[in-house]
């Protein structure tokens, strides 16, 4: 009598097998780490202005550089 009850049995594990393993498929998928998106690079460029020669006194305006 016992294999009769094991084809059942059997049966009941693999659907629970089958429907925890597509639970985690889709777990996975949805997290994004399946997902192979481009690539986006950014290029950007910073600059600055140039600084004002040594040579020129600063502006009038300007508060005297504490040395």
């Amino acid at each position: 009598m016992e294999e009769e009850s094991s084809t059942g049995s059997n049966a009941v594990w693999a659907m629970a097998f089958v429907v925890i393993v597509a639970i985690i498929a889709g777990v996975v998928y949805y997290s994004g780490v399946l997902k192979t998106g481009p690539k986006k690079d950014v290029d950007i460029k910073i600059t600055t202005p140039a600084a004002p020669p040594a040579s020129n006194p600063p502006p009038a305006s300007a508060p005297p550089a504490n040395r």
